[in-house]
């Protein structure tokens, strides 16, 4: 709930302050933009929400049943399982959520889970295999060691608040930990990841076995010399008027919303500088662009040259590759589902992933269109 909170609450404010400050720099004839939502809304919702364990039988009515397993994507992420009889006719509905990793930086892989007629499936990266982890930390190495160390600019790294931004600190403190991490100033700029990132050091029980052997050598995985949180407003934008080679850290992930925007846009007319994205972008948001190669893109309603370097490294999504999916759906007997849907995906990655499903015994599968609906039988 505590996550939860902090997230929905973030939301809402960088939203509230998105509208105000493309309000203020409006142009005539424009119209005022408002939030979707407001932390009033926030505080409503939170009183609505109950608190259901994984692995626990939970009776929304006498018809219905919930289950949730770990889905392995961040802390606290569910698989959603629900039984729900009607005329004596029992169906169970299996909705994946974000299907995270196996062999994930940090914390345990997904939960196997009962057997199920219908399953919704994430296919985010279905067609693709993610590298090994382990070049992970040699890469952050590479890239800030170009940057900031030879060229003496600064790298500024979209992440989202919540597992991508633990991600790379605990790589960053591996990095310490072997005596390579680079002598630059390392800043968080994001009040959520830092809430975020003491939630999660406060849960050492979803770690995996490979975090809690570091455990017994540092006892602080998220912190390591030279790093800093920052909180302020006011500080943020102090960051823009220091020439020094830094590491900025700043949500949001797909650099849509949130300080990290302001980041860019101040820094990626330098080419001194590296825009460094660490998953998953939707192609049409600002993160898209810049990894597909756009030379020129929009930010604040404004257009700017990118002449920063813009660099990669998507092996740190927290979403499961074809064969992360494939093994979250090993617990199943391809012959007992009735019907597999494919969702949260690209049209031309979900086909090919349906192949897969297919050879592996999963005879009907669906690629449902917008507003489709579907008749469970």
């Amino acid at each position: 709930m505590d996550l939860s909170r902090i997230l929905m609450m973030d939301s809402a404010k960088i939203q509230m302050q998105d509208a105000d400050f493309s309000n203020k720099h409006r142009r005539e004839g424009e119209e005022m933009e408002e939030a979707l939502y407001t932390e009033e809304d926030v505080t409503q919702t939170l009183s609505q929400m109950k608190i259901v364990e994984y692995e626990k039988d939970f009776e929304i009515d006498e018809n219905i049943r919930l289950k949730l397993t770990d889905a392995g994507h961040i802390l606290g992420s569910s698989a959603v399982h629900l039984t729900i009889t009607e005329n004596g006719d029992t169906k169970r509905i299996t909705f994946s959520g974000d299907v995270g990793r196996y062999g994930d930086l940090l914390l345990k892989s997904p939960q196997q889970f009962d057997q199920a007629d219908y399953i919704l499936m994430e296919s985010t990266y279905g067609d693709s295999l993610h590298k090994d982890l382990d070049p992970i930390e040699g890469m952050l190495y590479e890239i800030i060691n170009h940057t900031c160390i030879a060229k003496k600019g600064k790298v500024i790294i979209p992440a989202f608040a919540v597992g991508r931004t633990q991600e790379l600190l605990y790589a960053l403190n591996g990095l310490e930990l072997k005596g390579k991490l680079p002598d630059v100033p390392f800043y968080v700029d994001s009040p959520l990841s830092s809430k975020a990132t003491e939630i999660l050091r406060n849960h050492p029980e979803v770690y995996n076995n490979g975090v809690k052997q570091v455990l017994k050598v540092d006892h602080d995985i998220f912190g390591f010399k030279g790093l800093r949180f920052i909180e302020s407003v006011e500080e943020s934008k102090k960051l823009n008027d220091d020439p020094r080679p830094c590491v900025i850290i700043s949500a949001s992930g797909m650099a849509d919303a949130g300080r990290v925007k302001h980041h860019i846009r101040n820094n990626i007319g330098n080419q001194k500088n590296t825009i460094l994205m660490v998953g998953y972008c939707e192609p049409n948001s600002l993160g898209g662009q810049l990894v597909a190669g756009k030379k020129v893109v929009e930010i604040f309603r404004d257009e700017y040259d990118v002449k920063a370097e813009v660099q990669a490294i998507k092996s740190m999504s927290a979403h499961g590759d074809y064969e992360d999916l494939l093994q979250f759906l090993s617990c199943q007997d391809p012959a007992e589902v009735k019907q597999l849907f494919l969702v949260h995906g690209e049209y031309e990655v979900q086909q090919h992933f349906a192949t897969r499903l297919k050879d592996h015994g999963f005879k009907h599968v669906a690629i449902p269109e917008y507003h489709q609906e579907f008749e469970l039988e």
